[in-house]
């Protein structure tokens, strides 16, 4: 999968597929809500990751956050994503949290597509269109 695919649709899809592969090894014995995520980098990598609950609830990582950390890990943090792709496997509307939004701020390319389930399907939006307003000490 490259960014530079001349037909993003099918990269797009892809990146949904691995979303879901990525959410069947959440770790949600609390909420059996169970969440991937998977992100394209600029380079062309392809990282997901998986929700992780805990006992108490507020240690609890959400599958973007736990990507973009992996992202991070493996490939350093000057990481740029082009795409995100959120799903569950539990057929529920899932865009990203608050939180998730503002770590992602700190990585996502200007108007990478973010795409997520919601009650009439999946919906692709822009990032600036998801979280307009960032807080952002860096300049991009």
């Amino acid at each position: 999968m490259s960014p530079t695919d001349e037909n993003p649709l099918p990269s797009l899809h892809r990146l949904l597929d691995l979303a879901r592969q990525a959410a069947q090894n959440a770790y949600a014995p609390y909420s059996g809500f169970r969440v991937g995520a998977a992100l394209l980098l600029h380079s062309g990598q392809v990282v997901t990751g998986t929700n992780v609950e805990n006992a108490s609830y507020g240690l609890t990582i959400c599958a973007e956050r736990a990507a973009v950390a992996r992202a991070i890990s493996q490939f350093g943090p000057l990481i740029r994503i082009q795409a995100v792709a959120i799903t569950n496997l539990n057929n529920a509307p899932s865009p990203p949290c608050g939180a998730c939004r503002q770590v992602l701020s700190e990585f996502i390319a200007p108007d990478a597509p973010v795409l997520f389930p919601t009650a009439d399907g999946v919906l692709t939006v822009p990032f600036p269109e998801l979280f307009p307003f960032t807080f952002n000490l860096q300049q991009k």
